[in-house]
């Protein structure tokens, strides 16, 4: 019976380790696909794609413009990830920031409020000799200090432009508010105050606007609200925003792309921000909020709750959808007449496909406008390099800077671009 025994282990011992390496190639095989999967490594780098009217100055910016129709490359290894791309956005921001100087400015508003932008002065001449300023409208909660935010000032300094940057109302943690009101996804006030001090101080110079994400919707809703708000305007640039708050609402909604955890988290940041302001915004005299509203606060699983119970009645909107009707850009956007960039990616997982018809069907019936959709570059990352390590300044920046370098061009030099 023993020498049986021994028989059959000695018939089945050799097969054991051939089986057990076919189960771990098995397994590699399974990690290598869902990496190549999940990272989308298969997936080809492209040109963005561009529509907009067949005009003069579009043919001149397209031409002057040269990254709006190259191969926009992210980093091999995880740049065509739209996940990893706003992961390290929201984390990162960037590498190796800069820590542009600037002044701090406080401008009273008329409800009791306090604005506040910083002001870095350019460091050299600008290519046309001309005084020009940009006025930077952030993302959502964002303010000066973001690493990207500085990335781009020092950029632009660099370029001969001076830097003006909104800081969202109660956004920065060390500046208390004065009223029991905070920054909301499309209130243009403050950035309106920002705007008219630029305007009284520097009579001289010209704008270049700049919106990112909820910073974009702000900026063409403050354009679009009157006529008078385009003076001295030479362009604008909005990046990765989503145009109607009341059709994104449907899709944070959604687990498609994971929005449904984006949407947690991000509301999860913004009721960090409005507890930090907790006496102000609830204890002040004036508040419009009550002891009901707070519990529902930390309650709260979703920006819509949040919005719903919180934001919108800082304006006295009486319901969530009036609230996304009004502050949403979607119904100014078509009265800008200066020519405007809109920047959008599509793998961006907080803004969904269906919103990006708004910017196509606006620049196919509006001769001032270039929509560029990017293949990679998630919400707002746009980082560019070689392999694993990405450069510290971003596609994002470029673009912006090499539109604004063109139209500055154009305008000094109308006759001959023409």
């Amino acid at each position: 019976m023993s020498a049986q025994v021994e028989a059959d282990v000695r018939t089945i011992s050799p097969e054991m380790p051939a089986m057990f390496d076919g189960m771990k190639l098995a397994a590699v095989a399974t990690v290598l696909y869902v990496i190549v999967r999940s990272l989308n490594l298969k997936c080809p780098t492209a040109a963005p794609d561009i529509t907009c009217q067949d005009t003069p100055l579009n043919r001149y910016l397209l031409k002057s413009c040269p990254i709006l129709t190259k191969e926009y490359i992210p980093p091999l290894l995880w740049g065509k990830s739209g996940h990893l791309q706003t992961a390290l956005y929201g984390k990162m921001g960037r590498v190796k920031s800069p820590k542009p100087c600037g002044l701090r400015k406080y401008l009273p508003m008329p409800d009791g409020a306090t604005a506040t932008f910083d002001l870095f002065e350019p460091q050299g001449v600008h290519s046309t000799g001309d005084d020009i300023t940009m006025v930077i409208c952030p993302g959502i909660g964002n303010h000066s200090e973001k690493h990207y935010i500085r990335t781009f000032v020092d950029y632009s300094q660099k370029q001969g432009y001076r830097c003006a940057v909104l800081n969202h109302l109660g956004a920065l943690p060390n500046i208390e508010l004065t009223s029991p009101r905070m920054f909301t996804y499309g209130c243009t006030w403050e950035f309106s105050a920002m705007v008219g001090y630029i305007k009284r101080t520097f009579p001289q110079t010209q704008l270049i606007v700049v919106g990112f994400s909820l910073g974009g919707n702000i900026a063409c809703k403050y354009l679009g609200e009157n006529p008078a708000n385009q003076e001295r305007v030479l362009c604008c640039v909005s990046v990765c925003q989503g145009y109607s708050a009341l059709r994104a609402q449907e899709t944070f909604l959604q687990w498609d792309q994971c929005r449904r955890l984006y949407n947690f988290l991000m509301a999860d940041n913004m009721k960090k921000i409005i507890l930090s302001h907790r006496a102000s915004l609830f204890g002040m005299s004036s508040s419009n909020m009550e002891a009901a509203d707070l519990s529902r606060l930390y309650t709260a699983t979703s920006l819509m709750q949040i919005d719903d119970n919180i934001m919108r009645k800082f304006h006295g909107h009486n319901s969530l959808k009036e609230y996304y009707e009004k502050e949403s850009c979607v119904h100014y956007i078509h009265n800008i007449s200066v020519p405007l960039l809109l920047m959008n990616s599509s793998d961006d997982p907080l803004v969904h496909q269906s919103l990006l018809t708004i910017p196509r069907t606006l620049a196919e019936k509006k001769q001032n406008v270039i929509f560029t959709l990017t293949l990679h570059g998630g919400h707002l990352g746009f980082f560019e390099g070689a392999v694993l390590f990405p450069q510290p300044l971003s596609w994002m920046d470029k673009v912006i800077v090499s539109y604004a370098n063109a139209i500055c061009q154009w305008e000094k030099h109308r006759p001959q671009c023409q």
